[in-house]
């Protein structure tokens, strides 16, 4: 069941919306933040606090690939291997950050610190090969080395 804070946080995400269907991926950005991910036990209860289907809510919560289904780490690398990053770095940086973290994509380190995985696009192709950690862009990692005082930063 969500707790105040999380239904607080969900209805200000849906005062914004025409009715509660157009307002599910803001909801579920919103209960994320707390719980870090989004349990079937917890899908089913936003679905039905957004009068929507469970299957109707997981079909959105499984396209955003920013919405977690099962549990991932405090901070979520998302590694571009779109072509303009894959063409400058991708397979450098992805080389370095699984041997830095001793992790590969899909996975979470062992202290749960962080989880990699990879993405479409980030967007920024003009500052390929590119990694966002949580909220969080960086570009320019040629040579991949640099990752290693960014990736410092997130304890």
């Amino acid at each position: 069941m969500l707790n105040e804070q999380e239904m607080a946080e969900v209805e200000k995400e849906l005062a914004h919306c025409e009715n509660r269907k157009t307002g599910c991926i803001g909801a579920l950005k919103a209960v994320q933040r707390h719980r870090g991910w989004i349990s079937d036990e917890c899908l089913k209860d936003m679905a039905l606090y957004l009068e929507m289907t469970p299957d109707e809510l997981d079909d959105v919560a499984t396209f955003y690939s920013s919405i977690y289904r099962r549990p991932v780490g405090r901070h979520v690398i998302s590694i571009c291997d779109s072509v303009s990053c894959y063409t400058v770095g991708y397979r450098e940086l992805l080389r370095h950050i699984s041997e830095r973290l001793q992790i590969g994509p899909g996975q979470t380190t062992g202290d749960g610190r962080f989880t990699l995985l990879p993405a479409a696009c980030l967007g920024v192709c003009e500052k390929a090969p590119a990694i966002m950690i949580d909220e969080d862009v960086h570009g320019g990692l040629e040579p991949p080395g640099k990752v290693d005082e960014i990736l410092d930063r997130y304890k």
